[in-house]
């Protein structure tokens, strides 16, 4: 039992060694998890911080795009406007000057214009001249109905803001109010486009901001993935550790099992041969019978008178007593 007892002990002692030396490498590892978790969590916070400012300029230029975008289709408009009281202007001095080109097809803005023109010119006949007959009246109904018919026709084709009304009874009146209107479209054209520039130069350099902030936002991104990969390289390294961890516990946990029940052995077998015949039976009976054996014990009356019979414990005990006090041990009168 000695010799088993030394070696669980030898055994038991490098085991917990080992454990120790686990147990402070996986506090080591988890400090270094820590770390990383730590660090990935900071990471993830200023990159989230840089992508809301992100978004906010993304979104501040989105606006100052469709604002921009809005001033230049004003200009558009005006553009357009001007253009198409231009192209009317051409026609008028073609008219004036009798030299009209027949071989040249006209812009729709043309005639929708001039069509228009001949529907008020007759409108205007059948309100104030009473010279016309009925006969006549009838004429100009007809023409007005295939004037109407052909407006009509060509309207939809033209926007509303490059329409032009001209005169055509009074020519250069109409040129002079045409010209004056195209001249205060290409201003106002002008004015809208310096406007769009202008905000440009304020949006331009939000450009370069914003690409900043993207790439900072993506290195912070991979600086977060890289710092989550390293913690869970070093959390899987853990869980082998852990296990190996668990079946050192488990066989120490044994090895006490068995220490105890040799403990508990060996106690039980000191315990045993303490005990005098008076507390076995067993014991006693067995002695009882040694004794008949080899004749110093006898049945009845007839003992050996000669055999000192062995002191009691309570006598035993009081001349160890005795003994320790130093006084000194007195002889039976036996």
């Amino acid at each position: 039992m000695s010799a088993d007892s030394d070696s669980l002990g030898e055994e038991g002692d490098d085991l917990r060694t080992r454990l120790h030396a686990m147990e402070a490498k996986l506090k080591r590892m988890r400090d270094q998890r820590a770390g990383h978790n730590d660090s990935a969590r900071a990471y993830a916070d200023q990159r989230n911080t840089i992508q809301e400012q992100y978004k906010e300029l993304r979104d501040r230029i989105k606006e100052k795009l469709a604002e921009q975008k809005e001033i230049r289709t004003q200009a558009k408009m005006h553009q357009a406007r001007r253009d198409a009281i231009q192209e009317q202007l051409r026609s008028l001095f073609s008219r004036a000057k009798g030299a009209r080109d027949k071989g040249k097809a006209k812009s729709v803005v043309v005639q929708l214009s001039e069509k228009r023109a001949e529907m008020d010119n007759l409108e205007r006949r059948l309100e104030t001249d009473s010279t016309v007959t009925i006969a006549k009246e009838k004429q100009i109904f007809k023409q007005l109905k295939s004037l109407r018919t052909e407006v009509q026709a060509l309207e939809p084709m033209v926007s509303e803001e490059v329409r032009v009304k001209i005169d055509l009874d009074d020519l250069d009146g109409s040129i002079e109010k045409l010209r004056a209107e195209a001249d205060m479209e290409h201003e106002a054209m002008v004015k809208f486009h310096t406007q769009a520039d202008e905000l440009w130069t304020e949006i331009e350099p939000l450009f370069s901001d914003r690409d900043f902030l993207k790439a900072e936002g993506d290195r912070l991104h991979n600086q977060f993935v890289a710092s989550r990969e390293a913690a869970d390289e070093v959390h899987q390294a853990m869980q082998g550790l852990i296990e190996k961890v668990t079946e050192i516990r488990d066989e120490l946990k044994q090895e006490h099992k068995e220490r105890q029940a040799w403990i508990d052995d060996h106690n039980r077998e000191v315990e045993e041969s303490a005990r005098n015949p008076t507390e076995d039976e067993e014991l006693a009976d067995s002695l009882i019978s040694q004794l008949l054996a080899e004749g110093s014990l006898s049945l009845g009356a007839g003992g050996v008178a000669d055999t000192e019979r062995p002191p009691t414990r309570k006598k035993r005990a009081k001349r160890a007593a005795a003994a320790r006090r130093g006084v000194p041990r007195r002889r039976s009168q036996d």
